[in-house]
């Protein structure tokens, strides 16, 4: 047990026993600090040291810590916990992130021009990983960085930083989960890479929202600050045909197009089985999963719209359900296959204002984009509205569900009395994307698009904080219009 007599003075006392004679006996060795500072911090490894022993070994009690459920462990399922610790914990999966130097250099340059919020002050990394962002806050002049990482790669970590020894003797790595760990301190900055796909996957964003409730002061700075969904209808024929062959081929379509898995489920003698029954439901199976790929954003076929997090005010329980409602106008007639969606996020500095961006058309990131794809698409003309919603439900294996829907209002005379021509509808679950890595299709330009046009750009709109007060869904005009695309089949 640890005991503090003074500011500066601690005891550490340990009991045992004399293993002949079974009697107990103790020990005590006093502790002098150099300042209160370097006390509160070794009181803090100490009491975290011994809840991780408590955890592991399963005792009841060890000194004054006893275990507890945390929050975390109380919405996640402890199976998707496991593999997600598992996942982060290893040193390939860091690699793949730190070699995205879209992620990490943008992450370094929000950090080093910002230096006049990091110099001496102190900063809580939430999801440490590797320590490279505790690292870059050190570079920047921080005071002291606490490296809350709660998976193996906590060790790596502290291996890591004691390779860098003019910033080590500024960081502390605390391994554990920032639901459970206690600090000495308040912090001025906290810095993180919670983000997943769609923004919001793995539900790391309610770790840094409990962090910034826990060890932020009320006037410290979060990096980044704001997220935002960004989303557009699309229209794809490559990649419905490719969803769609999966599980069977149209007469139409030639044997150059076939999917290796093409007639599996409507096989009538498979070994003597027929397979048909499952047909529909394995189609609209390989349609829950929301498609994950880098895609030509001339398939967008209308100005996208955003939806706004701000990681500073929002509330944890905010984050288990987000509803989205949905409104663009076509810019072009055709079919539309499903919605697309993307994120950015805003790095708040008192210096430099700088987004990191995942928008289709901008240098590629390792989340990609995301597209969910409708089973029956919904037919469009220039100018017609598309309204809907998307919900995203979170569950307990660190994810979401998502219910689309998509509508196409009445158009021409008569569309100002309203009303709904044709509408569609999916779920999808976020947890399980399909990964289409294959490079984008070529896609020809319509007659009036012969003229390069400008990618979209969202790293570059400044966001005043009193924006983020007002409606959290606007509608952002993009300056690119979007390409027709030759279909390649008419039914499906």
């Amino acid at each position: 047990q640890l005991f503090k007599v003074s500011p500066v003075l601690s005891v550490c006392v340990v009991e045992g026993s004399d293993a002949g004679k079974k009697t107990l006996y103790s020990r005590a060795v006093t502790i002098q600090f150099r300042n209160e500072e370097e006390s509160a911090a070794f009181h803090c490894v100490v009491q975290q040291w011994k809840k991780e022993v408590n955890t592991q070994e399963g005792n009841e009690r060890i000194g004054t810590i006893t275990a507890s459920k945390s929050k975390f462990d109380e919405k996640i399922e402890s199976s998707s916990a496991k593999m997600y610790f598992h996942y982060y914990g290893q040193l390939l999966h860091q690699q793949n992130m730190l070699q995205d130097y879209v992620r990490t250099g943008t992450y370094h340059a929000a950090v080093i021009e910002n230096r006049a919020d990091f110099i001496g002050r102190v900063v809580v990394d939430v999801g440490a990983g590797s320590g490279i962002l505790s690292l870059f806050a050190a570079q920047a002049g921080a005071k002291h960085v606490y490296a809350v990482e709660a998976s193996e790669m906590a060790e790596y970590a502290r291996k890591l930083i004691a390779g860098n020894p003019t910033l080590a003797q500024r960081i502390t790595v605390i391994k554990g989960k920032v639901e459970d760990v206690e600090l000495p301190e308040k912090a001025d900055i906290l810095i993180s890479e919670p983000m997943g796909t769609l923004l919001v996957n793995e539900r790391m964003l309610e770790s840094y929202v409990i962090a910034r409730d826990r060890f932020l002061s009320p006037t410290g700075k979060m990096f980044p600050a704001v997220g935002r969904i960004h989303m557009a209808p699309f229209t794809d024929e490559y990649l419905f045909i490719e969803i769609a062959n999966k599980v069977s081929i149209p007469k139409i379509v030639g044997d150059a197009l076939a999917h290796p898995g093409a007639l599996f489920w409507q096989q009538q003698n498979y070994y003597g089985v027929d397979l048909t029954p499952l047909h529909g439901t394995a189609f609209q199976g390989y349609f829950s999963q929301p498609v994950v790929d880098a895609f030509d954003p001339r398939l967008l076929i209308a100005p996208p719209m955003f939806h706004v997090i701000d990681f500073t005010k929002i509330k944890e329980e905010e984050l288990y359900e987000i509803d989205i409602p949905l409104r663009f106008i076509a810019s072009m007639g055709t079919r539309v296959h499903g919605l697309a969606c993307w994120f950015d996020v805003l790095f708040n500095g008192s210096t430099v204002q700088r987004w990191l961006t995942t928008a289709p058309g901008s240098p590629t990131t390792h989340w990609y984009q995301l597209r969910c794809v409708l089973s029956q698409p919904i037919y469009v003309m220039a100018g017609q509205e598309i309204t809907g919603r998307l919900h995203l439900i979170a569950h307990n294996a660190q994810s979401y569900t998502i219910y689309l829907t998509l509508s196409a209002k009445m158009w021409g005379p008569g569309a100002e009395q309203g009303g709904i021509l044709q509408t569609s509808s999916c779920k999808l679950d976020l947890k399980e994307p399909y990964y289409r890595m294959s490079q984008p299709q070529a896609y020809a330009l319509a007659q009036d698009q012969q003229q390069p046009q400008p990618l979209i750009q969202t790293q570059d709109i400044h966001i005043q904080s009193q924006d983020l007060d007002e409606a959290e869904i606007v509608q952002q005009p993009s300056p690119n219009s979007c390409a027709q695309i030759d279909s390649l089949m008419q039914n499906v």
